[in-house]
């Protein structure tokens, strides 16, 4: 039964561990890996540092850029990453969407203006990319969440 619920936790870690050994100039490995252990709860200093090699080996690996993106632990520089991300991918409706996730998170934690026209602004962006009703009603809720806030 230990065997089975292990499985479960790590299915084929020692073989992404293997992968990235046996192609170290490939940043896919290191993705899988970097996501393996972000699933696993591995801690953001190593999935960071495992994604930073990825999006450096392949500038062009979206993987690469989220898993970067999302391991940062500082709000304002986490914000600035998925800045970037959208920047490099400026069709990711996903990167946008976390760029707006976390820019409300910081006005609404550090009572930043700048942040909170930021969330408003990427909302904005997504709503005029987005046609299906569902996740435009839940932008727009959003949005005006967000105007009304004052700090």
């Amino acid at each position: 039964m230990e065997d089975r619920i292990q499985d479960l936790a790590d299915p084929g870690l020692a073989d992404l561990e293997q992968a990235v050994a046996d192609h170290p100039g490939e940043a896919m490995p290191l993705v899988r890996l970097a996501n393996s252990y972000w699933l696993e709860g591995r801690g953001s200093d190593v999935v960071g540092e495992i994604a930073e090699r990825a999006r450096k080996l392949d500038p062009k690996n979206r993987g690469a850029w989220h898993l970067w993106a999302l391991s940062e632990m500082d709000p304002r520089a986490r914000t600035e990453r998925w800045r970037q991300v959208t920047v490099q991918f400026p069709e990711d409706d996903v990167a946008l969407a976390s760029l707006g996730d976390n820019a409300a998170s910081l006005a609404g934690a550090e009572h930043d203006y700048v942040a909170l026209d930021l969330a408003i602004d990427t909302y904005m962006v997504l709503l005029a990319r987005t046609s299906a009703t569902e996740p435009r009603e839940a932008i727009e809720k959003s949005l005006v969440a967000l105007r009304k806030w004052r700090f």
